[in-house]
């Protein structure tokens, strides 16, 4: 049996490529300067390339690496945080007029539904804060913490959030446990709280916002990860002084990436104008085609 040796060039060449591909993993988040789409296809492509058996003539479909093909499989939702990271400020702060309209646009294109600042002539005080976990809600009735589990694994993962001692700021969810539907089990799962009494106008059109808040839909995203959320406020709060600008329940915080350590951290939080409900509650990705 014969056996192909390795030109000592090709071996150089391999362990460069692996090396450089190692060092862009392992600083992935500083290396802002640079489209990750490009680190993604020079790496992955030149890796793809460099690993292949050595031929004296290799026909174009094995030189050809296309971008489809790298890119499959990738989240893009990662792609996403990266392009965020041009626009939206390193301090949370407001946002200016004209950075809502560059996030907004860039949110809307890419998750394929329409986000937006502003609807029905009301807006919230920001867009851009500071989350903190919160607890679970009474949902009806008689409810307790240990119904909100439907597996053992949702049990480990959200159960030691507990349960608020009072309830959501529309009261329970369902008037019954037997009027309990999937979608409102889907709105205490995906809920935000959110200071609603901040809002412009609020005080002078209590019932007006009152009643466009409950359950509005809303994407919030990690700016850094890019991982998003489409949820609904289900809560008031949280207090100014806490430092926190708006609060997710244990489910919302676990798919923006924020469930451990502090459970904190930066989001983008926008209206979904979705007149239909068409756009589902939960964690969503980039569209493929975006």
């Amino acid at each position: 049996m014969k056996f192909k040796i390795k030109k000592p060039h090709f071996e150089y060449l391999k362990n460069k490529w692996e090396l450089r591909h190692q060092a862009i993993q392992n600083n992935f988040w500083d290396n802002h300067g640079q489209s990750l789409k490009h680190l993604a296809i020079g790496s992955l492509g030149g890796l793809m390339l460099l690993s292949s058996p050595v031929h004296k003539e290799l026909s174009p479909p094995h030189l050809a690496v296309s971008r489809d093909d790298v890119m499959r499989g990738f989240d893009k939702n990662v792609l996403l945080a990266q392009i965020l990271a041009e626009t939206v400020p390193t301090e949370v702060r407001p946002l200016t007029s004209d950075e809502e309209k560059e996030i907004t646009e860039v949110l809307s294109k890419n998750f394929g539904f329409k986000v937006t600042v502003e609807m029905d002539d009301i807006k919230l005080n920001r867009n851009y804060g500071l989350i903190g976990g919160e607890q679970h809600l009474y949902r009806y009735p008689g409810d307790n913490l240990y119904a909100h589990a439907d597996t053992t694994s949702d049990w480990a993962k959200y159960g030691g959030s507990g349960i608020a001692p009072g309830l959501g700021a529309w009261g329970h969810f369902a008037y019954s446990k037997e009027n309990f539907t999937p979608q409102d089990k889907l709105r205490e799962r995906y809920y935000l709280a959110i200071q609603t009494f901040l809002a412009p106008g609020f005080a002078e059109n209590f019932a007006k916002y009152r009643d466009f808040f409950k359950y509005r839909k809303m994407l919030v995203v990690n700016a850094k990860t890019g991982q998003a959320v489409v949820a609904v406020i289900g809560d008031a709060g949280p207090a100014e002084w806490t430092g926190k600008h708006l609060g997710g329940s244990p489910e919302v915080m676990d798919y923006l990436g924020l469930a451990q350590g502090p459970r904190k951290g930066a989001v983008l939080y926008f209206f979904i104008d979705d007149p239909k409900d068409e756009v589902p509650l939960g964690p969503v990705k980039v569209r493929s085609e975006a």
